[in-house]
């Protein structure tokens, strides 16, 4: 005998058994700071960012579906507030000792390594002595980056007072007012002098590269508190990159060094 009430009941709970066989499931969203610093982030003027950076990301949410890494936009002087405040959960390619000392973090060595490095035009009689005092030479900076020569202060208005400084938001003109003669020397990371040469072949001879470092760029991972993912667990999903290759595919090819991750 047909019975309405025993048709919709039956009707029920098979959809309540597909709905049981098939939960929804949403990866966790954690969203990384990225901040102009070539070659890690390029910030065109029209598109989306490019660089290591998002390669790296990519690779993360490939290896694992419980957390989808998003880029944040951000800048080197805002990135601060931006941590703090909880618009990001994650700044990348960092180092403590960069402004973030009294700001709540846990960090995670990430096994890469990079250099900042002195560059100068090249001249006759121009040797690495050259690169030994920089009191009255003219220095093209990059605005906002902490050089350990200027013991880490960023300050503009320091710089200034200290060091015969031109700041701007471009390693490509730094080169430049070194090649025009507008900057005696320029400081950028060893992974940027590799890429800029890579695209300007020509130039490599006109370039005196200092052998003294001004530092090494040992790169960590700095995590806000309440973070969707913790720092035992990111540092988990690094080293598994670091395992399958893609951190040397990635960062190799930029003359970045891949070191043991500490324990």
């Amino acid at each position: 005998m047909f019975s309405p009430t025993r048709t919709a009941l039956r009707i029920g709970l098979v959809l309540l058994a597909g709905l049981w066989v098939a939960p929804v499931f949403c990866a966790q969203l954690v969203r990384v700071g990225a901040a102009h610093f070539p070659p890690y982030t390029v910030r065109p003027e029209n598109g989306a960012d490019t660089g290591l950076l998002p390669q790296m990301l990519d690779a993360l949410n490939r290896l694992q579906d419980d957390y989808q890494f998003v880029l944040v936009p951000t800048s080197i002087p805002r990135r601060f507030g931006d941590f703090k405040q909880g618009r990001v959960d994650l700044a990348i390619f960092e180092n403590p000792d960069w402004g973030w000392q009294d700001i709540p973090h846990t960090s995670v060595d990430m096994g890469l390594e990079d250099a900042e490095v002195f560059v100068a035009r090249r001249e006759p009689e121009r040797q690495q002595d050259y690169f030994t005092d920089l009191q009255g030479k003219r220095l093209a900076l990059f605005s906002g980056y902490h050089y350990a020569f200027a013991d880490f202060n960023a300050d503009p208005k320091y710089l200034a007072e200290h060091y015969t400084a031109t700041l701007t938001y471009s390693h490509d003109s730094n080169l430049l007012m070194v090649l025009r003669g507008r900057a005696d020397i320029a400081l950028l990371t060893r992974s940027y002098l590799s890429d800029y040469l890579l695209r300007n072949g020509k130039t490599a001879d006109s370039f005196l590269v200092s052998e003294r470092i001004d530092q090494l760029y040992h790169h960590y991972a700095l995590i806000r508190p309440r973070a969707p993912i913790s720092a035992a667990t990111f540092k988990q999903l690094l080293a598994q990159l670091h395992r399958n290759g893609e951190m040397v595919k990635i960062f190799a090819p930029y003359r970045i060094a891949i070191t043991t991750m500490a324990p």
